[in-house]
């Protein structure tokens, strides 16, 4: 159990922690031993925030994973005990989550369980990836290098990923920011001014009806649009949740016009480098096979790559049954072909996984530059529309004074 506490050490500095122990008496025991005066102690979880139970709040990030995964390489390379290992990353980790999952692994370690095992047990945390890379370095005896392998993929992982969800949030941001502010100004400001233009009796241009118009419509049944929009919403997510519509969802990132050649490029970045890490430590082609297909992150190629497991294991060649499907692109098929027949099958994929990263990039940086003079023209027309409709019939009736 953890306790939280405050101490003094012998020269009066304030010193506070966490310490795991038995009972509060244990714990008192062990701090006054270091020499340290108690000034508070008690449990962790009643020292909790009001936010440390809300997994928003203490999620565990990749991020977090990458972390972990190179402080176990270096630990295990220093020949430190598994069980330690994981009673120490426990003590140091700042998550609450991350300390409970830790603790764990470590209290399954001691009843007598692997450390695949162990990590198996929290698949939120660990996918079957990490675990089946775990338990190949068990096997192998190489534990310190497939934590490490595991590191630096996650790390290139989170760093793909983290690029196509930046370019995606600026255009997301700046559509919404324009809806907002076409809404108030309908809400607003033009009824004010559709009153005074009304009352003029000067002749209103079609232009002006319209924009005015659509004002009334939003501020008589705004409210019924929104609860419209808000349970359209709800049962379009719920609908893309389920397995049909999570699939054709997968369909749509794959065949939209400007996010296709992204999307294809992140998912065969992401298979390239998945079954590279794997073959590097060790796991036979055909579970590895099967491991990135749950991990990939696409229901189409999840459903390719078990369609090429069933073939390989028919007798037909990775690259033969790859370029079956027409997902997977020829130059990918050749470069795999290669692979096998020259016995580097490994050093091709991590070939193909930089090339892939590095076009995931481009494709990013392409988009950017087109989407930023696009938002910029969306805007100006929308804004420059509206403005017209306004002033155009006050200047109109300042005229006719």
């Amino acid at each position: 159990m953890n306790f939280r506490y405050k101490s003094l050490d012998q020269q009066g500095k304030s010193q506070d922690g966490v310490i795991d122990a038995i009972n509060i008496e244990v714990a008192i025991s062990a701090l006054q031993k270091r020499g340290l005066s108690i000034v508070t102690i008690k449990p962790e979880e009643e020292g909790a925030t009001l936010f440390s139970n809300i997994s928003f709040f203490d999620r565990i990030s990749t991020k977090d994973v990458v972390i972990l995964s190179r402080q176990m390489a270096t630990l295990f390379a220093a020949q430190v005990s598994a069980l330690r290992i994981f009673q120490l990353l426990a003590m140091q980790s700042e998550k609450d989550v991350l300390r409970r999952k830790l603790k764990d692994v470590a209290d399954d370690l001691q009843a007598g369980d692997s450390i695949s095992g162990a990590l198996a047990k929290h698949p939120d945390v660990f996918s079957d990836f990490y675990v089946n890379m775990v338990r190949a370095g068990e096997e192998s005896g190489k534990l310190d290098q497939t934590f490490m392998y595991l590191a630096d993929h996650l790390d290139r992982s989170y760093a793909v990923t983290s690029k196509v969800e930046t370019a995606l949030i600026y255009p997301a941001f700046v559509v919404l920011t324009f809806i907002a502010v076409m809404a108030l100004m309908l809400v607003v400001v033009i009824p004010k001014i559709g009153a005074i233009l009304k009352d003029s009796g000067t002749p209103i241009p079609a232009y002006t009806q319209i924009v005015l118009g659509l004002s009334s419509f939003f501020t008589s049944y705004g409210w019924i649009v929104l609860v419209a929009l808000v349970i359209g919403g709800f049962f379009v997510v719920r609908y893309f949740r389920t397995p049909v519509g999570a699939y054709e969802f997968d369909e749509i990132k794959l065949s939209a016009p400007v996010a296709k050649n992204l999307y294809q490029k992140l998912y065969l970045s992401r298979v390239a480098d998945n079954l590279n890490t794997m073959i590097i430590s060790g796991i036979p082609m055909v579970k590895g096979l099967e491991i990135t297909s749950t991990v990939v992150g696409s229901l189409v190629y999840e459903k390719i790559l078990k369609r090429v497991v069933d073939d390989v294991k028919a007798g037909s060649s990775v690259s033969d049954t790859l370029g079956r499907h027409p997902e997977m692109p020829g130059m990918f098929v050749q470069m795999a072909k290669i692979g096998e027949e020259t016995g580097k099958l490994g050093d091709i994929l991590k070939t193909l996984s930089v090339f892939y990263e590095r076009e995931v990039t481009n494709e990013i940086d392409g988009l950017v530059s087109l989407i930023e003079p696009a938002m910029i023209v969306l805007l100006g027309v929308g804004v420059g529309f509206l403005m017209a409709a306004v002033l155009v019939p006050i200047y109109s009736m300042n005229a006719g004074v």
